[in-house]
């Protein structure tokens, strides 16, 4: 029994382990005025080992894209992204100006002080995927990162 016991422990803390590979910190969704479509999503995420975010998914839009503002020329331009590379331990900020999700076809208005699920998708480097379930909160519309992130 004891043996048992000890094996099923050993089995839940290596399954633990390996859903902890990815960590999200500092997640923020800016707030919405009525009738608004969209919005964007930012956070911090880190893998400990090499890795691609390849999708996004919520309730209350329609779509979740990975976005990236870019320049083009003289000219920011945002376009979307297939995946975003998460280098092993090392911190991707997805924040203004840089990587991002957008929130597309907005279902309804996101208020300050509320929580939004999200769900991130991630693919290791044996195609394996691991989804890291978010409750986000909604910031106002004025928020912005801390400096220096």
């Amino acid at each position: 029994m004891t043996r048992q016991f000890l094996a099923l422990l050993a089995a839940g803390l290596f399954s633990a382990t390996a859903c902890a590979q990815v960590t999200v910190s500092e997640p923020w969704i800016r707030a919405t005025v009525p009738a608004q479509k969209s919005s964007g999503a930012f956070m911090q995420v880190q893998s400990a080992t090499p890795a691609r975010l390849v999708e996004v998914r919520t309730p209350v839009a329609g779509r979740a894209e990975l976005h990236e503002m870019a320049m083009d020329g003289q000219t920011m331009r945002m376009r979307q992204v297939k995946e975003i590379e998460l280098p092993a331990g090392k911190v991707v900020n997805l924040a203004s100006g840089g990587y991002h999700v957008m929130l597309l076809d907005l279902k309804r208005q996101l208020k300050e002080g509320e929580s939004v699920e999200l769900t991130l998708v991630v693919q290791d480097a044996a195609q394996k995927r691991q989804e890291v379930k978010l409750a986000v909160p909604v910031k106002p519309l004025t928020h912005s990162a801390h400096a220096g992130h």
